[in-house]
């Protein structure tokens, strides 16, 4: 843990989550929507509804939510939180909503962590709705889970992505809190596919694979958010960092400890002594270098996870620290209480795949957030 005044920036930073977070969940409370991200930090000027096919993201508010309940024991947050559980359960329960993989993003961060935390079962019956959902759209054929589309549809129903490592934390509960094996058994054979497809000789990671419906055999790598198909998004390995560190802490693989220490050695590699990574470390020369500060917060998480596993050798330890405290320099936060946001300069697809802007996002907040009580209370994780 830091100390003096390196503690004192991670402090002010989480006292700040906790001061956005009051604003930010009442209004999420009052209007349920996706509220993804902003260039200008207005989070809820984004038009897309709770709902909607595109909505992963509102659970980032929520987790905060919980995370400043649990510390400040304010229950003001936690009235807020509950005032949602109606629109989350018709959600889990309801098939024409279930439109992605992302009911772990979604469900970890609120049911399940609520249930944790509360004891209530009308949680717990919701969590576990998400995980039939999340299971639906697990190919016995390929041994994948369908990222996106409507069960039934036949848009992207043979392409998985490496977001969904996040996901299986829920099949993981699951299958413990239900006894049905077979939430664990779909999410072992996503894990050992993005094992075996998604991370390459020199452990730079695709963002999406796809794979024949028919035999289920692999077709080859695809790409939604890096810059081309071969390259190396720094928010996948991310994803592929804390995910597989997770999938070892629930199943006790170490092919997957493995994976993610070897891909957080290529990240600290990629990063090369910048504060922050850049949004994809196969940019063309000339290319400009957009940097991702929700990708360093994502890392910084899964160092952390790492660390609590005893897994983390020096330099993983090292480089938390830096891209932590870096993280919280006064360059990348937005201390403007009447902004939304907090966390400055992550990276999203301004024009399709291959492109990108900076804007705040909800993700990099809430993983920022997520980071700073870690370092600072030792706390659990919902995930």
């Amino acid at each position: 843990m830091a100390s003096g005044k390196a503690a004192a920036s991670l402090q002010r930073a989480f006292d700040l989550c906790v001061r956005k977070t009051r604003a930010n969940i009442q209004q999420l409370a009052a209007e349920p929507k996706a509220a993804p991200w902003a260039v200008d930090g207005n989070y809820f000027a984004h038009p897309e509804g709770f709902n909607e096919i595109g909505n992963w993201t509102s659970s980032f508010f929520t987790g905060m939510a919980l995370i400043a309940w649990r510390e400040t024991e304010d229950e003001f947050f936690l009235r807020q939180l509950l005032r949602l559980a109606p629109a989350y359960r018709e959600k889990a329960l309801n098939p024409k909503f279930h439109s992605h993989h992302d009911m772990g993003f979604l469900y970890s961060l609120y049911s399940i962590a609520l249930y944790k935390l509360t004891g209530d079962q009308s949680h717990r019956e919701t969590g576990l709705a998400a995980a039939e959902a999340l299971y639906l759209r697990f190919n016995q054929k390929g041994g994948f889970i369908r990222a996106w589309g409507q069960l039934g549809t036949t848009e992207h129903d043979n392409m998985a992505i490496i977001d969904c490592m996040m996901n299986l934390p829920l099949l993981y509960w699951a299958s413990r809190e239900s006894g049905d094996k077979k939430f664990h058994d779909a999410a072992v054979r996503q894990a050992d596919n993005t094992l075996k497809y998604f991370i390459r000789p020199d452990d730079s990671v695709f963002h999406a694979y796809r794979f024949d419906l028919k035999t289920g055999q692999p077709l080859g790598g695809d790409n939604y958010c890096g810059r081309a198909v071969d390259s190396h998004w720094a928010r996948g390995t991310g994803w592929a960092i804390y995910g597989f560190a997770l999938s070892y802490r629930y199943t006790g693989d170490k092919n997957y400890l493995d994976a993610a220490r070897r891909l957080a050695r290529k990240f600290n590699q990629e990063l090369n002594g910048d504060d922050l990574p850049v949004w994809d470390f196969k940019l063309c020369i000339g290319e400009k270098s957009l940097r991702d500060s929700s990708a360093a917060a994502v890392v910084v998480c899964g160092y952390q996870e790492l660390e609590k596993l005893g897994a983390a050798d020096a330099q993983i330890s090292r480089m938390k620290e830096s891209l932590l405290q870096n993280l919280c320099a006064d360059k990348n936060l937005n201390f403007d209480e009447t902004c939304p946001g907090i966390l400055r300069d992550g990276q999203v697809g301004a024009d399709g795949p291959g492109s990108a802007q900076n804007a705040y996002m909800s993700w990099g907040d809430y993983y920022l957030m997520e980071a700073l009580d870690r370092e600072l209370h030792k706390s659990e994780t919902w995930w």
